[in-house]
């Protein structure tokens, strides 16, 4: 067995022209949680979205699980990018239950997940009445129901309060004990510092940094120097400083 779930080799996508991703190699070790870092516009997003097959890539290749990726991957990888794909007239439970009739999946993994994220308690209330964090919960579920191998997670604290953010980083750190590897990105240091085991740091869709987190709180000052080396200006790396 490969040390690593999944690994990137010089992957690279453009647009129309103009590289969003550039050369990126990665190594997500099993049974982590890797930070992907970067200010917004980094290319965090779109590189996800190759792992996931949204996106095909311009060039380069992905492995997973030891081979080279395919579709037939996405068995075992589960993801929330952009918004939860839920069913705002559903409730928790009914949302899950049509994903679990899609996947074949017996009610009792629908009640499993729903104590997971902590939506067992919500009854017959319309996923449209639930706060923020509670949409997002409930995507990360329906993500989790055919139990993947890999958890892809793009900006989930993206507009959560302090409370929402909290239960977030709890789900979060309890997965890589159910053997799940856990990919998220995020342009808010502190978030990471609290949930990673490792970290990629990405600008202008160049790989500037990948390893370990660093010691003494210094992640900051590694992202600044990271972010500036591959291109970006001190103005925009505080930008995303502020929205911490």
């Amino acid at each position: 067995m490969t040390p690593n779930i999944l690994e990137t080799k010089c992957l690279s996508k453009s647009f129309h022209g103009q590289s969003a991703v550039r050369d990126v190699s990665l190594m997500i070790p099993r049974c982590c949680v890797y930070g992907l870092l970067g200010p917004n516009g980094a290319g965090k997003s779109t590189l996800l979205k190759m792992m996931t097959g949204i996106l095909r890539p311009t060039n380069g290749q992905i492995f997973f699980d030891g081979h080279s990726w395919s579709r037939k991957d996405l068995a075992d990888i589960g993801a929330l990018i952009e918004t939860p794909p839920i069913y705002e007239n559903l409730s928790a439970w009914e949302n899950m239950k049509v994903r679990a009739l899609i996947l074949g999946l017996p009610d009792e993994r629908i009640t499993e997940v729903l104590e997971l994220v902590d939506l067992s308690n919500t009854g017959k209330k319309k996923a449209g009445a639930f706060s923020l964090g509670m949409k997002q919960r409930l995507g990360i579920g329906i993500a989790l129901l055919h139990r993947p191998k890999l958890l892809i997670l793009d900006e989930p604290a993206n507009g959560l309060d302090p409370m929402g953010i909290r239960e977030l980083r709890r789900m979060i750190c309890g997965f890589s004990k159910e053997g799940i590897t856990v990919i998220i990105s995020s342009h808010i240091l502190s978030e990471i510092v609290k949930t990673a085991d490792y970290i990629g740091i990405i600008a202008n869709g160049k790989l500037g940094y990948q390893g370990g987190m660093p010691e003494n709180g210094r992640l900051e000052e590694l992202f600044m120097k990271t972010a500036a080396a591959c291109g970006y200006e001190l103005s925009d790396c505080l930008a995303g400083r502020e929205e911490q």
